[in-house]
Order: C-alpha cells, then structure tokens, then sequence
C-alpha cells in the first residue's frame, strides 16, 4: 500500500514538474521576444482601432511627431530637401529600394515612389515605426556623419537599438542587418494642406 502510494506522490510529483518546465519554457520565449507580443494586436483590437486624424500644422522641417494607431507608434516626418537628395543618394545602400518586399502591409499605390510618400506631399514620410527584425522601436538620428553604432558616412535615417539595423530617412533597411525589410507605410490621406488621417484614404478605411 505504502509503495502505491509513493508511486502517486511519485507520478503526481513528474506531472507537476513537466507542467513547470512547460511553463518555464514558454516565460523564456515570451521573454526573448517582448516587443512582438507587444506591437501584435489582437483581431479585436484590430477591428476596434479606427483612423487617427493629426496637424502637422506645427510640424517644421526636419521634425517627426509619434503618434498611436492601432497600439502601434506612427511616425510622421517632415523632411527638408536635403533629406530627400539624401534618400536618392541611398538607393544603392538599402536592401530593398523599391519595397518589392514588403513587410505586413504593402505600400500604397501613392507611395510606389523614391520617397515612399504621396507625390504633392513628398517631404512628409508616414510610417509604421517598428523594426521589422523583432519588433523593437527604432530611435531618429537623423543628422548626418559619425555617431555612436553607426557608421562614419552615416545619412541620417534612424537605428534600431535592439540588433543595430539601421533605416534611411524613407524607412528603408540598409542591407546586411538584422532587419529583413523596410519599415510598413500605412494607408493615409490628407485632408487640408495640415490636416492628416492615418488609417484611411480614399478607399476607406484600413
């Protein structure tokens, strides 16, 4: 009888410890990858998430304002004329200067162009601002020349702090880094000269 009931404590014993190795397992993995889960909104969420009207009336050349859609940062840049010469200077620096493969939304038809936005807006850039490496949010470092983790011909574009891949100021991956493709561009409209939706355009909303 005592044996019989070894074996329970026993077996109850190997059961508890496979169930907190499972666990174990699964906090690791969760932990290795934090941002993911983050920037992943569920379907619900996703549905609930509506367009997100900003002024850029504000907004000066070289500055770039964060705001929320869909519980994920988007990035809105207004860039000089310098900054789009600098753009074309990167073509042959990026990875993927056309988008051909995009990330988990396709560029809209309006930003199929060198600067990945709409053609009678083309310094302003609207983008989805996480790495497509493991999800991390990429910080600007938007002036030009040496700084630290990053090379000395730096053009400015922003660096992703997570695995070091490094974006132009379009949101193209510069190539050889972590990150396997450029950042998303949402769908977006303008509705005044200052006046931004994020999430929808004239198809609708996203």
């Amino acid at each position: 009888m005592q044996d019989r009931d070894n074996e329970s404590v026993d077996g109850s014993r190997r059961t508890w410890l496979i169930a907190a190795s499972v666990l174990g397992g699964a906090g690791g993995v969760a932990t290795a990858v934090p941002f993911v889960g983050s920037f992943a909104p569920s379907e619900r969420a996703r549905a609930a998430g509506g367009a997100v009207e900003v002024d850029i009336g504000e907004l000066k050349p070289g500055e770039l304002l964060t705001v929320a859609w869909r519980g994920m940062p988007i990035w809105v840049f207004h860039r000089t004329d310098k900054m789009l010469a600098d753009i074309r200077a990167a073509d042959n620096q990026v990875a993927d200067p056309h988008t051909s493969n995009p990330f988990s939304m396709p560029d809209p038809d309006y930003c199929k162009n060198e600067f990945r936005s709409r053609p009678e807006h083309k310094h302003i850039l609207v983008t989805v601002a996480v790495c497509t490496h493991l999800g991390c949010t990429p910080i600007a470092r938007l002036q030009e020349g040496p700084q630290p983790n990053l090379p000395d011909d730096w053009p400015g574009g922003f660096l992703c702090p997570c695995h070091g891949s490094t974006y132009d100021l379009a949101g193209r991956v510069f190539r050889n880094k972590p990150a396997p493709q450029n950042l998303d561009i949402p769908r977006f409209m303008f509705t005044s000269a200052t006046q931004l939706v994020i999430g929808k355009d004239e198809k609708g909303e996203a």
